[in-house]
């Protein structure tokens, strides 16, 4: 492979030992979309159940406003989980930094994590079918903490063993690697409808449509984590990449020098303050969509659940596409033109969306709406768009640190993507309740990514990597 016009000059990308590492990634999507799927709906029928007296076929079919009103505590109760994540993030991973065990110093929160998350993963669908709200939401938050426990050194592993200017392509790879994760999940929402459960009378409904699902990505987060296990060995793999890494630290693209002792210098925490600022904003979008989208099939378009898994399935092909081509596009135009080019697409995209209704009515059981295929195509442009800015946004997170502390500013990263999602389910779900329009979740979400791209494009600055030749001061980073 030649290095000729490649920014990373003699560096070199390790694709097999960064799919394996992808592995984390698979798991982590895999479990979060199937939570993301099927628990804000699970949430909404048994709360409206308990507060209207009603069955959820009562609710769905001549009640739907109720269903409506009852979003804002939805939002509560998913923006609890997301607080703790808040807080659980930056500590595990700046501990995971400091640790150091003869099996690396993220594995074994990987393998806690993973294996608590995968045995309480069923009890969740188990005790909502059950009508047990209070256990199915304290399986909700043993998971959540649990992943936490994973998820930030899981994605710190990555930055640890890849020298800084190849991240932003070690990044899509391993993108790529967890949106397979999602697809899976997803597949799974297609053939056991969610719909289907809801639908039907309470004693009609069968445990096995929902349950199923969640022991499926039970198992397979721990395959997936089996894998990274056995195919990743930390230490050895930090003392064989010692030198790429010193390489790559010098040839960063960061305004001014990062050492290890050195406090940070004004300009790069301006420049990571720019990035997260921009970053809250665009996940108080996606995690908006990501709350409710599920419900706004189900309740608003009146269509069946798989509609909702079809839209992630295209949105997914879409991202792994932008992901393939993000670190090329990053090469030549910089990553914070990547970022700013996959904001705008986003923007259109959702825009559109805010025009949608639902359609005429087909044959079927339930009497579901055609859905609009438009929303088909807003998804999938939205899918590219965000891969751009999902791929490119956490190097630059991480390009601003010293190796020492990647777990630490990954923990920064998480801490803005967090607030956002602690933030938005309640106020999206007030919204709802003081509009009753399903309308406002596109409306909301295209402020936010608006917003979210007018500061990364105002405040975030265009720094290339540094060429080799350019390290002893022959030649100055490149600045837009």
């Amino acid at each position: 492979m030649s290095d000729q016009g490649n920014p990373a000059g003699g560096l070199r990308l390790h694709h097999r030992r960064t799919l394996l590492i992808g592995f984390a990634f698979f798991g982590i999507l895999l479990l979060w979309q199937v939570y993301d799927s099927w628990c804000p709906t699970f949430l909404t029928d048994i709360i409206a159940r308990r507060m209207y007296n009603m069955s959820s076929a009562q609710l769905k079919n001549g009640e739907a406003h109720k269903i409506l009103n009852v979003q804002w505590i939805v939002g509560i109760i998913m923006a609890c989980d997301n607080l703790a994540a808040l807080i659980l993030l930056p500590f595990f991973g700046s501990l995971s930094d400091r640790t150091r065990t003869p099996i690396g110093k993220r594995m074994p929160f990987i393998l806690v994590g993973t294996m608590v998350s995968a045995i309480a993963f069923p009890f969740i669908p188990l005790f909502f079918h059950r009508g047990y709200a209070a256990g199915m939401i304290v399986m909700m938050i043993i998971v959540l903490i649990f992943m936490m426990m994973y998820r930030n050194p899981a994605v710190a592993l990555m930055p640890d063993i890849t020298p800084k200017p190849l991240r932003a392509k070690a990044n899509g790879l391993i993108n790529i690697m967890g949106y397979l994760g999602g697809a899976f999940a997803t597949v799974l929402g297609i053939f056991l409808k969610l719909s289907d459960y809801i639908n039907v009378y309470d004693e009609a409904r069968e445990l096995w449509i929902i349950e199923l699902p969640f022991v499926i990505a039970s198992v397979m987060i721990v395959i997936s984590t089996l894998i990274l296990f056995t195919s990743i060995k930390e230490n050895e793999l930090a003392e064989e990449t010692k030198e790429e890494m010193a390489l790559g630290e010098k040839m960063a693209a960061v305004e001014t020098p990062v050492g290890d002792d050195a406090p940070m210098s004004d300009a790069n925490r301006r420049m990571l303050l720019a990035i997260l600022s921009a970053e809250f904003l665009w996940f108080m979008a996606d995690n908006a969509i990501a709350t409710y989208v599920g419900n706004y099939v189900i309740y608003y378009m009146n269509a069946a659940s798989s509609a909702t898994m079809m839209l992630t399935i295209v949105g997914g092909a879409a991202s792994v596409v932008g992901f393939a081509t993000a670190g090329q596009i990053a090469d030549r135009i910089g990553r914070k033109w990547t970022v700013s080019l996959g904001l705008a697409l986003t923007v259109f995209s959702v825009f559109s969306a805010c025009f949608v209704s639902p359609t005429g009515i087909v044959t079927g059981a339930h009497g579901e709406f055609a859905f609009p295929a438009i929303l088909f195509m807003s998804w999938i442009i939205k899918g590219y768009g965000m891969a751009l800015v999902h791929n490119c946004s956490f190097p630059m997170v991480v390009e601003l640190c010293p190796n020492s502390q990647i777990g630490k500013f990954t923990g920064f990263y998480y801490t803005a993507s967090m607030s956002a999602q602690t933030i938005t389910p309640v106020a999206l779900g007030l919204v709802f309740k003081m509009t009753l329009l399903w309308r406002a979740l596109p409306v909301y979400a295209t402020v936010m990514y608006i917003l979210s791209l007018l500061v990364f494009t105002l405040r975030v600055k265009n720094i290339r990597a540094r060429k080799p030749e350019s390290l002893y001061g022959q030649e100055a980073p490149d600045e837009n």
